[in-house]
């Protein structure tokens, strides 16, 4: 496939020009391209490397009455991912290879998006049991109890010495759970601060998810500065929404939270952005179930926080949106430079649209986003140089 007439931007920076996909991957970026293929014209609008989802909950197995590999796939390239990182918290817990591969089958036989599928840090979410990890091979990089806390730090510390001695990554859902139910904010922090304390002991690399808390990201920047080796992400609904409101988990801050997570994206201390897509049915949310879809808003709500109202350079949000959940999954993904695979989005960074939940891809429409008006949509997504979406 050759992209002609591009906008070309990624975390190196950005110039006009084309885009030659072959095979797979990026053969070449300049000016005028000429080759005998497909050619998708981007009329002057931005191409720039397809975003990946570090976070995000496709329900399947055992709840794909809420989404499912195949829609979960189809809401990820409308909003112009090309691959996404799964939870755990399925039904059976996804806490050994025969779940993986399942689920990794499902997603190859869809062919959207590429899947990465987490095991949980514990079998079953027993909060005790970590044996389970020996089994595991090179498909799973890393581990994860998202949706509720490591309670033991005896637990965690045995999960990240493993995890390390396999160069895998451990994702941390910062959670004190008997604190939670009377002070979230202080449940979040607790946690965090424990969890650097034990990647630190055990040389693992620790992944913070949801940052929400102006302690938290603090904490996590201190302990980036004494060179402990973690990453973090923050979500979309967290630097739009303040002052509650929505019911997600952790839950929407204060003001002054967002414009400290704001200020770290801006001063690079934050690795990516994620969205933890959590799909639930009407019925499931009037009930209290925390979480909502994010995959089809996300880069509008960034573009419209970050770059137009925040002036935050595109390029940076390239790279939280690509290039930062690329290196921590080890893809050749993120840059527009040849050999890195062909997987790209095309937006059109001067449209404003308003946000309808019946439009969704998603099996879920709990969103939010309702009725907000946003700046910057995706016009198609291309995996590997074919395109998954197009408006």
């Amino acid at each position: 496939m050759l992209i002609k007439n591009a906008q070309l931007v990624d975390c190196d920076g950005r110039g006009r020009g084309d885009l030659l996909i072959r095979d797979g991957k990026i053969a070449a970026v300049g000016g005028e391209i000429a080759a005998d293929c497909a050619v998708l014209d981007a009329q002057g609008m931005t191409v720039m490397p397809a975003f990946i989802d570090m976070h995000a909950h496709f329900r399947d197995p055992g709840y794909t009455y809420k989404e499912d590999i195949v829609t979960g796939s189809a809401a990820a390239a409308a909003g112009g991912y090309c691959a996404v990182n799964l939870m755990a918290n399925t039904d059976p817990v996804c806490s050994h290879m025969d779940v993986v591969e399942k689920v990794l089958q499902k997603a190859a036989d869809c062919g959207l998006v590429q899947v990465h599928q987490c095991v949980s840090v514990t079998e079953n979410f027993d909060g005790e049991t970590t044996s389970h990890l020996q089994e595991l091979d090179g498909r799973v990089k890393l581990l994860s109890e998202d949706g509720k806390g490591v309670m033991k730090n005896a637990v965690m510390e045995r999960a990240m010495r493993f995890a390390a001695s396999r160069h895998m990554a451990v994702l941390s859902h910062a959670e004190d759970m008997d604190i939670s139910p009377y002070d979230y904010r202080l449940a979040e922090n607790i946690a965090t601060a424990q969890h650097i304390v034990l990647a630190q002991h055990t040389g693992c690399h620790l992944h913070l998810c949801h940052v929400s808390t102006k302690e938290a990201i603090r904490y996590i920047i201190a302990a980036k500065k004494a060179g402990v080796d973690i990453t973090c992400e923050v979500a979309p609904h967290h630097i739009w929404f303040a002052d509650g409101g929505y019911r997600v988990n952790p839950p929407i801050r204060k003001q002054e939270d967002v414009d400290v997570l704001i200020g770290a994206i801006k001063d690079g201390w934050v690795d990516m952005i994620a969205t933890d897509h959590a799909p639930h049915t009407d019925d499931d949310k009037q009930k209290g179930a925390p979480g909502m879809v994010g995959l089809e808003t996300a880069f509008a709500v960034c573009y419209t926080k970050l770059c137009i109202q925040n002036k935050l350079p595109l390029e940076r949000l390239s790279a939280l949106l690509s290039r930062g959940p690329a290196e921590l999954l080890g893809y050749d993904k993120g840059r527009l430079r040849p050999g890195f695979d062909g997987d790209v989005v095309l937006v059109d960074t001067d449209k404003n649209w308003v946000v309808d939940p019946a439009a969704l891809h998603s099996k879920s429409h709990n969103t939010p986003f309702a009725g907000v008006e946003l700046t910057g949509q995706v016009l198609a997504t291309v995996r590997g140089g074919r395109v998954t979406y197009r408006r």
